[in-house]
C-alpha cells in the first residue's frame, strides 16, 4: 500500500523553507499545505505528516505552533519536522553533533505540542537558510545561497530514509 504524505508549510523572507519543503515533496510525492488554510479533517488522509517552517527566535513559526496546539488528538499518525535557520551554517550541519543538538533544541516546543496531540515523530531535519533580519541586511545577510545543493541533496536523503521506514 502506498504511504500518503503531506507537508504543512510556513515558509516566507526567502522561502528558505519552501526549498527544503520541495525536495522532500518530490521524494515522499506529497502535498504542500499552509498552516492558516488547513482542514483537520483533511490531514485524517495521511499516513505520514511532516511540520514545518523557519526558526525565529529560537523556535517554528507562530503560526505552525498555534496549529499545533490546535490539532485532535489521533493515533497511529507518523510526523516529521523540518526547518531552516539564520544561525550561522557550521552549528546546523546534521553531520554535527552540536548541529543536531541546536536543531533538537529549535524543534523542542513543536515536537512536544506534537507528541502530546499523539504522533509519533519519525525524524527530524534542519539546515541553514539565509537570514537577513535585522543589522544582517546590511551586510548581506548571512549563509548566502542556503539552502545550496547539498542542504536540498540531504533533505532527499532524508526524505527517503523516511519512505523506507514508514
Amino acid at each position: 500500500m502506498e504511504m500518503k504524505s503531506a507537508l504543512v508549510l510556513y515558509s516566507y523572507h526567502h522561502n528558505n523553507t519552501k526549498k527544503i519543503a520541495d525536495s522532500i515533496a518530490k521524494i515522499l510525492d506529497a502535498e504542500i499545505k499552509e498552516p492558516q488554510k488547513l482542514n483537520f479533517k483533511d490531514l485524517q488522509e495521511y499516513d505520514l505528516i511532516g511540520f514545518s517552517s523557519g526558526i525565529y527566535s529560537g523556535k517554528h513559526h507562530k503560526s505552525l505552533l498555534e496549529l499545533a496546539d490546535k490539532l485532535p488528538q489521533v493515533t497511529n499518525r507518523k510526523a516529521f519536522i523540518f526547518s531552516t535557520c539564520g544561525i550561522p551554517a557550521i552549528f546546523v550541519k546534521s553531520t554535527n553533533p552540536q548541529g543536531k543538538e541546536l536543531v533538537a533544541q529549535q524543534h523542542l516546543e513543536l515536537r512536544e505540542k506534537l507528541k502530546s496531540k499523539g504522533y509519533k515523530i519519525a525524524g527530524e531535519f534542519g539546515c541553514p537558510g539565509l537570514d537577513t533580519n535585522s543589522f544582517l541586511k546590511l551586510f548581506g545577510g548571512l549563509n548566502k545561497g542556503r539552502p545550496n545543493t547539498e542542504d536540498l541533496k540531504r533533505a532527499e536523503e532524508f526524505a527517503y530514509k523516511l519512505k523506507q521506514e514508514s
